[in-house]
Order: structure tokens, then sequence, then C-alpha cells
């Protein structure tokens, strides 16, 4: 029982994790549930059962000898990916790093105008015939991090998953107020600022908040930026609240809302190696990038130098003047 409750925090962590992105909690990339076969099985013996494999760069070989886990997790809103983080657990150090896409990011693909709205990153899901796995390739091409699996969550999930903590604190900067009648559900947010503790629906709507459409208000002085950064605060308060509750509760209210691939095997394995994890061991970091106005449109343009950087510090790898030739990241940007 000890075990499986372990199983069950990992699937929170995760849960509260994502919920941070901005408007969705998603449950688990370590969770328990819902999941197939365990990309990770044999994974103790890559080392020995390799050692006459030859590597291009000692990025790959550093990354084929990682005990890193890599989930894309997806928080969608309709056939939209409204927040996209990748979420990267070292399962020896027990360090934990997460990654937030800006929904903006420009991602080039044929049989599409160049700059229009299909050429965001959050339109990939809905558009593409392989759904989750052509978002997953995408982040892949921009970020150069191997995605091992992924998990979704929509917005019911984040309600159940708030819910089920009691809601979370946050310390809102600013009167957020703005209305969209032709949202579905149609939206009316309006959170006063201050500390306080939000619940659900309103939860929903502090994620999502990132510019006003009233007289007299406003929004995040950075947009997108912003409310990633706040996202990415509500899910560090969320994950400390959770870490002292039932969490057999909280994953059991969640997991009807989440879709993965993970499987029991893996939860099992990495609730095993996640005991004696800390949110101190928890970094949060946006991808790198420039917001640019193209075609009338707001678009973030990924940096693949810096990107490349963060990945070879992700596996403790020294960027010298030979390997920093390779560009391991995909700026995606417009040089097509």
């Amino acid at each position: 029982m000890k075990q499986f409750f372990k199983v069950f925090f990992m699937s929170l962590l995760v849960f509260t994790l994502v919920i941070s992105a901005g408007i969705l909690s998603y449950a688990k990339f370590f969770t328990p549930e819902n999941m197939s076969e365990d990309p990770l099985e044999g994974f103790e013996q890559t080392a020995q059962d390799d050692e006459s494999t030859e590597f291009d760069t000692q990025l790959e070989k550093a990354i084929h000898e990682s005990n890193r886990i890599n989930v894309l997790l997806v928080g969608l809103e309709g056939t939209r990916s409204d927040t996209i983080m990748v979420a990267s657990f070292d399962r020896k150090t027990k360090e934990a790093n997460l990654i937030s896409i800006p929904r903006d990011t420009y991602y080039y693909r044929e049989g599409y105008s160049k700059y229009a709205d299909t050429q965001k990153i959050n339109a990939v899901y809905g558009m593409e015939e392989e759904g989750i796995k052509a978002l997953v390739k995408a982040v892949e091409e921009i970020t150069g991090i191997p995605i091992d699996n992924y998990a979704t969550v929509d917005y019911d999930g984040v309600r159940a998953a708030v819910d089920a903590i009691g809601g979370v604190e946050v310390d809102v900067p600013f009167h957020m107020r703005y209305t969209d009648p032709y949202a579905d559900p149609p939206l009316n947010i309006d959170i006063s600022a201050g500390k306080q503790i939000i619940y659900g629906n309103k939860a929903i709507e502090f994620l999502r908040f990132r510019k006003s459409n009233y007289e007299g208000y406003y929004g995040y002085i950075n947009g997108d930026l912003g409310r990633i950064q706040a996202q990415q605060n509500f899910v560090k308060s969320a994950v400390k609240k959770a870490l002292s509750l039932k969490l057999v509760n909280v994953a059991t209210a969640v997991y009807p809302y989440v879709e993965t691939d993970l499987t029991l095997t893996n939860m099992l394995s990495l609730a095993k190696d996640a005991i004696g994890f800390s949110t101190e061991n928890l970094e949060s970091t946006t991808l790198p990038g420039t917001d640019k106005m193209m075609a009338g449109l707001s678009f973030y343009f990924a940096n693949g130098e810096e990107m490349t950087k963060l990945v070879y510090d992700l596996y403790h790898v020294n960027l010298t003047a030979e390997s920093g030739e390779e560009d391991v990241a995909d700026a995606n940007s417009n040089n097509r």
C-alpha cells in the first residue's frame, strides 16, 4: 500500500506540475494510470548493453545513457493545445525540470500560410492527423529534447484537480478583467488583486488570463510570458499544498480526465525512483526566444542556440566549440 501511495504521489505531482502551464491540470507525467507499454523497460542495462555503440556527439551519448525521462504535458482547450510543457525527471539525482513552450511559438508547416495562426505550435494538435504524435514531433524539433511519453488534460481535469486539493493560494498581481461571450463556454474573468485561495472555475480563469479588454484594466506587461510565470508560480503553490494531502484522493479525482501513454509499469518504476523528491529540486524555465509581430500576428520565435545550451546543461555535457557547431534545437523560424 505504501508503494501504491507513492505512485499516486507522483501522479499528483505531475498533475499540479502540469496544471501550471496554464490552463489545465494534467495529471501525471509520472502518472500511474491510463498507460501502455513501458518504454523504459530494460533502462538500467543501457549503459553496459551499448558499450560498443558509437555516437556522433557527446550529447547523443549522454542522452542515450541518461536516467532522465521526458514527458510532454498538454493542456487542451477544444482542439488547441493551450498549454504545452516538457517535464524532465532524472531518476537518479531526483532533479526535475519544467520547460514551458509558449502557445504562440512559431512552428513552420508546409501547406499553410507562412505567417498565419496555423503556424503556431498550439494549432498542431488539432490540425494534424497524427494529433498528439505530431505535437510530440514538433516539440522535439523545437527543443532538441527527446520525448518519451505524453499526458493530456482538459479544463474539466483542472477543475477536478484544484477542487480535490481544496483550492490553490495565489497572489493576483492586478485586477483581472476579461470577457469573451463567444468562447465555449462563455468567458467572464473577474478576479480581484491580492493574495487569495481560488477554486475550480476561478483557477481556470486565472490560468487563462493574459490581457484585459476593459478600459482602465490591464494585463501582463510581457504578455504570454507573464502568464507563463504566473502559471509556474501556481504550480509550485499547488504542489506544496498537494504534498500535505491524501494524494490517492486527488489522483482519483483527476484520473478520468487524463490521457497518457505511460504504463502502470512506468508509474511504479518512477514512483520508486521519486522517493525522496523535493520541490526544491524542481526548476522551471521557458523556451528561450523572442516575441515578434509578423503579418499583424504575434509570434514567439525560439532561439535555437540558447535552447541548445539548455539541453546540454540538462544532460550535464560541456558545450565545447566543437560540439557547439551543431544546433540540437531547431529554431524553426522564418529562414524557410
